[in-house]
């Protein structure tokens, strides 16, 4: 018995990969990018704050998987988000990483070439590559931060970042978020619990400690000064949650613990019922509300690709449809730039 493995039985290999530092040095930031970047979160955090009157969108892919057709993506959000810069600021949805509730593809990073191989360190390569690529167009990216380690990679890109439903109670994920520069939302649970999302935004504004792994990939301890910069995604749950009476009761309870209520409505999952076209019906929801004095509504989410719909991968990828989803259902282009402009008039 002393020589029973009691370890790693479970392990089948390991492989390393670049480090963020090394990673970083192979795709540097111009000074183009940076001023992206950094304008990008300085904005969100006044629309946050209210300084900036104008609403934050997020629009865009539910999933990247096609790094050309997310290219002609950016170029044309870009070209919208400077027609309607005096009322939206939008950011570009750019997600490399998708939760599953049990098995499937889990994103760009993961799994880059969509055959299980899970060549982790080209995703990283190629997700770096693109984002770079946003920046240099003038366009803030949008992310959400869902392995706890690859932020290290790629989160100094983002503009504004966002912890999903499945992730939104995990400590690590709190203690984590505490230390991004980016504003960062919570979205609340699948089953449509809030107080998870308001208790994820006290806990990240405090100090935390935490061990991950630094820029030379050396575990460390990391401690934080805490962000400040947070709040509350209403993605729906058991049923939509992003009507009038929902939003007060976000309000209220914000309130009962002194935060200042700042809300953001995910037009898409659970208050779409995962029906990409319904999103239309919620954007117009959200105008009532704000046409009729709401003034913690403050930013909203679309998902929205160059093509309607999804696709599941098939065996042959040649046969994959071009700018069409692999995750959630999205609206087409001209459907965003439709529903935009409308919601601007």
């Amino acid at each position: 018995m002393v020589n029973a493995r009691i370890e790693n039985l479970n392990i089948s290999t390991e492989q390393s990969i670049i480090t963020p530092f090394d990673l970083k040095e192979l795709y540097p930031l111009s000074a183009k990018c940076v001023d992206t970047i950094y304008n990008g979160q300085e904005t969100i955090k006044n629309i946050l704050s209210g300084k900036d009157k104008r609403l934050l969108a997020i629009v865009g892919p539910c999933s990247i998987h096609d790094i050309d057709a997310a290219k002609e993506y950016a170029s044309k959000i870009k070209q919208l988000a400077d027609e309607l810069k005096d009322k939206l600021f939008i950011a570009m949805r750019v997600y490399f990483e998708k939760p599953r509730t049990t098995v499937g593809w889990k994103g760009l990073i993961n799994d880059p070439y969509l055959d299980n191989s899970c060549e982790i360190e080209e995703g990283l390569k190629q997700a770096r590559e693109l984002l770079i690529h946003i920046a240099e167009l003038g366009l803030p990216a949008a992310g959400e931060a869902l392995d706890i380690v690859t932020p290290q990679y790629i989160q100094d890109l983002f503009s504004w970042t966002a912890i999903g439903a499945r992730t939104t109670e995990s400590q690590s994920h709190r203690n984590m978020s505490s230390g991004l520069s980016s504003v960062v939302g919570f979205k609340n649970g699948t089953d449509g619990n809030m107080d998870i999302a308001i208790n994820a935004m006290q806990a990240v504004a405090a100090p935390q400690n935490f061990v991950s792994i630094n820029p030379k990939g050396n575990v460390a301890v990391v401690r934080t000064n805490g962000n400040p910069h947070s709040h509350i995604i209403l993605r729906g749950g058991k049923e939509p949650n992003y009507q009038a009476k929902f939003v007060k009761e976000v309000e209220n309870k914000l309130t009962d613990i002194g935060m200042i209520p700042r809300i953001m409505v995910d037009c898409s999952h659970a208050n779409s019922c995962k029906q990409a076209k319904l999103q239309e019906n919620v954007m117009r929801d959200l105008a009532d509300q704000i046409a009729n004095g709401n003034e913690s509504i403050f930013g909203f989410m679309i998902e929205s690709n160059l093509e309607f719909g999804r696709q599941n991968i098939p065996e042959d990828k040649s046969e994959l449809k071009y700018g069409v989803s692999l995750t959630d259902e999205c609206i087409d282009w001209d459907s965003t730039v439709r529903i935009l402009r409308e919601f601007c008039a």
